[in-house]
């Protein structure tokens, strides 16, 4: 018992001593080389832009008035294959982290690594879920080695970078784990053991920088519990030694496709950041302050291409105004609070029945103070310090001094500048289309197997298709060929859309969307006599990126799939030998690539393929002039994926049209994701980035897959302008 209290005693003094370097904590704030600090931070993923955006977006960030980057590690793009790493390109961390640096500026690395983020698979590489007997985020042994050892593999490269605060880097907070709570509440004991080791495993890193978990009440010492939220001001940390820190401060809300675009008003926004900063907050950080772009096929189950966010800096790298401006003002103002922030608690008193202050006042010389109005609706004139002060509805007054209100929520002063695009003059595209045939059985490279197969054992996520092929037989007999009633075909998929071809013919598509990605398709077929085709194209629209168990769910056409009208009733074909086949031909044949597009005969002029499914088109133009950032503009499309010069810019699905309730939006109020949304009845996303940096001078290659059907000569190159 003495020796099992020692080890205990030793083990307890190694996790304190984690956090008594350069970089600590107590009880107000973060401490920076013995300096309390509040600190404000904003979320840059780097892959969601591209190296040549990084500086200026780094840079903006800083003169928005930030002190911290935040980003996590995606790890599906980091290690592709089992032990193959990549750290290049859009994935070169380092670099990332370096630039930051070279601005003057801290970062909170967020290692997850599961990070949620509505990125594919959550950020777990797919190869994960195939390691035999593993269970995600669990006391799983085989699922503690794997992401054990990513972590691992971050930290020694963030230290042989020197990239950790204490050793003269920016790094000064880390991240285990993302959101874990409600999971581990699911799972039970399995999952408390999984977060308890997660949190040792972290802190027996020895990274000399707090660790963090956001959303973990029971996270354990010394690891701090954070909040992710659109408000968090009456959130505290589960011991009264840590700071109260924000770790998520929902700037906007996620585009889905299906969805109106969804938008957050700067006056709340800043509202919810002030409130929990007169609450004793300490660490704000802005979920996104730049979302960018979900390029390739990165982006979460029928998450859009788009990842904007409503965030101060848009996708394309402009701020948006007047959120950007008025947030920076907020910033300013709360720096000039923080002698008196970092060096008592609030002393609070009511200002009437809707209104109370907030002081921070230590000595005669250090006083600031937040005057607060929680009515949603009136304006209130309250008396403090026998000054008298005008509050608008739903906001906070800051004064640095106890003396002069420099800065209200609500009364926004900077320019409201409304983002267009414009089409870019003198780029024109001379279409050329090449059509695919639909898949049948017998096609090369396909496969049979009996029954339904999940789309995701066969294809492990390198194509965003499979296709199901059968052959079937009627006989001369059957009545639907002479009385005309056409049978009925039924599918019924896990997800997330479907094309259904009829001896080569598009006779239908369906889909889910992000509440429901399993999807039903029920209607008449045109079948004749003799052997008739069916090939049902399955379509996936990223993955799941959270939840309990995700990897145990499915995707693809699981069934049944049955044929209703025939003389011998309903055939159910779901236990019949199909043939199977990975992906779309174009997609073997790398038509996307300057290389791969010669492989096929193009036609052009009258024969130019309009309104068919399973068509390429591609085009060659020259990089227009200026700075302005470009994109597509696809609202004559279906749903496919495009390409600039072989780099994929990301699905598109113009024909999803946006559901949901648009109406005039008041910032006051209590905020959620459905409170404010515009574009109701208009694609969910029309137009699409193209980053300045994949283009050459002249001869760009852009090839677009058409999966449902399209006309291309609506397609315009665009510049986003203010």
């Amino acid at each position: 018992m003495w020796k099992a209290n020692m080890f205990l005693c030793m083990f307890l003094f190694s996790w304190i001593s984690v956090v008594t370097g350069s970089v600590s904590y107590d009880s107000k704030t973060i401490l920076i080389n013995g300096k309390r600090r509040i600190l404000l931070s904003g979320s840059i993923h780097y892959p969601r832009s591209t190296p040549e955006m990084w500086p200026d977006l780094i840079q903006k960030a800083k003169d928005g008035g930030l002190d911290v980057i935040e980003t996590y590690v995606f790890w599906n793009g980091h290690e592709p294959s089992p032990g193959k790493y990549y750290f290049e390109g859009r994935y070169d961390l380092i670099q990332f982290i370096k630039l930051v640096q070279k601005a003057g500026l801290y970062v909170h690395l967020r290692i997850g690594p599961f990070v949620c983020a509505e990125w594919n698979f959550g950020g777990f590489p797919v190869w994960l879920k195939y390691v035999p007997g593993i269970v995600f985020r669990q006391d799983n042994e085989q699922f503690k080695v794997a992401m054990g050892g990513f972590t691992q593999k971050i930290v020694s490269m963030m230290k042989a970078e020197n990239l950790f605060e204490p050793q003269g880097g920016p790094i000064i907070l880390a991240q285990i784990e993302n959101e874990y709570e409600l999971v581990e509440f699911e799972i039970g004991k399995s999952g408390k053991d999984y977060a308890e080791w997660a949190a040792k495993m972290a802190v027996g890193l020895n990274t000399s920088v707090p660790w963090v978990m956001c959303k973990q009440e029971d996270a354990l010492d010394p690891i701090i519990n954070t909040c992710n939220g659109f408000y968090c001001e009456n959130f505290t940390p589960n011991k009264n030694y840590k700071p109260k820190m924000w770790t998520e401060v929902w700037s906007g809300w996620l585009l889905e496709f299906g969805g109106a675009l969804p938008y957050r008003p700067v006056e709340d926004l800043a509202f919810a950041v002030a409130r929990f900063i007169q609450n004793n907050g300490t660490f704000v950080n802005y979920y996104m302050y730049h979302g960018g772009t979900n390029f390739g096929r990165t982006s979460g189950r029928f998450i859009a291409t788009s990842y904007d966010y409503d965030a101060p800096i848009d996708e394309y790298g402009l701020v948006r105004e007047p959120k950007w401006s008025h947030l920076r003002d907020l910033h300013k103002a709360i720096k000039l609070c923080e002698p008196a922030l970092v060096s008592v608690n609030p002393t609070v008193t009511s200002l009437g029945k809707n209104q109370e202050a907030h002081v921070f006042e230590s000595g005669s010389n250090t006083c600031a103070a937040f005057l607060a109005n929680y009515d949603q609706e009136n304006s209130a004139t309250v008396t403090f310090r026998n000054m008298q002060y005008d509050l608008l509805p739903w906001s906070v007054s800051i004064l640095p001094d106890c003396k002069n209100a420099i800065f209200n929520t609500a009364k926004v002063s900077a320019p409201n500048f409304h983002m267009g695009m414009v089409p870019v003059n003198g780029v024109t595209f001379s279409w050329q289309s090449y059509t695919e045939a639909a898949a049948s059985v017998g096609d090369k490279k396909s496969f049979t197997a009996g029954g339904l197969k999940e789309q995701l054992n066969s294809t492990w996520d390198n194509s965003d298709y499979l296709w199901y092929m059968t052959d079937v037989n009627i006989e001369a007999n059957e009545g639907f060929l002479k009385n005309g009633q056409l049978p009925i075909l039924t599918v019924e998929s896990a997800g997330h859309a479907l094309g259904v071809f009829i001896n080569g013919q598009l006779s239908g598509t369906a889909y889910g969307n992000l509440k429901n990605p399993n999807l039903k398709f029920i209607d008449k077929v045109n079948l004749r006599a003799g052997t008739n085709k069916i090939s049902l194209l399955s379509s996936a629209v990223g993955l799941p990126n959270v939840g309990k168990h995700f990897e145990q769910w499915n995707i693809g056409i699981l069934g049944p799939v049955t044929l209703k009208g025939l003389n011998s009733g309903i055939w159910d074909m779901s236990r019949w030998t199909w043939s199977y086949k990975i992906g779309v031909e174009g997609e073997a044949l790398s038509l996307y690539t300057a290389k791969g597009s010669s492989s096929v005969k193009w036609v052009d002029g009258p024969a130019l393929a309009i309104k068919k499914p399973l068509t390429w088109y591609k085009a060659t133009f020259g990089s227009p002039q200026g700075n302005d950032p470009l994109a597509l503009d696809m609202k004559t499309m279906g749903k496919g994926e495009i390409w600039i010069n072989g780099n994929s810019i990301g699905r598109h699905w113009p024909a999803n049209k946006a559901f949901g309730t648009c109406n005039q939006c008041n910032y006051a109020g209590f905020f959620n994701e459905n409170k404010c949304l515009y574009g109701c009845g208009q694609p969910s996303q029309r137009w699409y980035h193209v980053p300045r940096s994949w283009l050459y001078p002249t001869g760009n290659l852009l090839v677009v897959f058409e999966g449902w059907g399209g006309d291309p000569t609506g397609i315009s190159l665009v510049r986003r302008t203010k």
